[in-house]
């Protein structure tokens, strides 16, 4: 499993007002370890290190390095500016190479179902996540799901998802993941019925100051002339 480490510094000035202000402009976030049967630590890691993290993919093995302390952790959650969408904080739970964890993990779809150039179908993606339990060495990035084989009677379920070696499904097993739907054609009205539907629509405001057919002006634009 890839692996990434970084280095921490333990967090001041907490609950100091522009403390956080200040970590951020010189371009570092704030965050906390916590889990592993230990306190919580609040620290600041640096905007380079999280980039690099969050592009190696979600699940990936964090070394952090704490004041030549090195402790293994998953990145659970980072927060972003609603506006600037830059990180704002993360959170690090501390993990063992021995324990299983339930995590979350990405699906992602590949593959073209014969389907879809014979009937037109559209490929609806209803589950992007499911939860499974691994050892940490065995958590993987993403999971890929084929639909090549998928027609519109039958669709995927989580329990038809194929995972790596030892990685156990947490997510119910009859939960849809992805199947295809037909697009239903607009019912265009008999011309004669559209006729009589626009015999019945009321004078509205847009049709009042017009022309007729004969090119008479109506009365509401005779009351405007006056």
């Amino acid at each position: 499993m890839e692996k990434v480490s970084i280095s921490a510094a333990a967090r001041e000035g907490i609950g100091v007002k522009g403390a956080l202000s200040k970590i951020r402009a010189e371009k570092n976030v704030p965050a906390v370890v916590y889990g592993g049967h230990k306190e919580p630590v609040s620290v600041t890691v640096s905007m380079k290190d999280l980039d690099k993290i969050i592009k190696a993919g979600k699940n990936t093995l964090v070394e952090v390095n704490l004041n030549g302390t090195k402790e293994l952790a998953l990145v659970k959650e980072v927060q972003y500016h609603a506006v600037t969408d830059k990180p704002i904080h993360a959170d690090f739970q501390r993990v063992s190479m021995k324990d299983k964890m339930d995590v979350v993990v990405p699906i992602r779809l590949e593959g073209t179902c014969a389907d879809i150039a014979q009937y037109g179908a559209i490929v609806e993606h209803i589950m992007r996540e499911i939860e499974v339990r691994a050892l940490v060495s065995a958590i993987p990035h993403e999971i890929v799901v084929d639909i090549t084989p998928m027609t519109i009677n039958k669709g995927i379920v989580a329990g038809d998802i194929k995972l790596p070696e030892g990685v156990e499904l947490k997510t119910d097993k009859e939960a849809p993941v992805v199947h295809l739907a037909i697009p239903k054609d607009e019912e265009t009205p008999a011309p004669a019925a559209a006729a009589d539907a626009a015999a019945a629509q009321p004078e509205s405001s847009s049709t009042k100051g017009k022309k007729d057919e004969e090119g008479n002006l109506t009365k509401g634009t005779e009351a405007a002339k006056k």
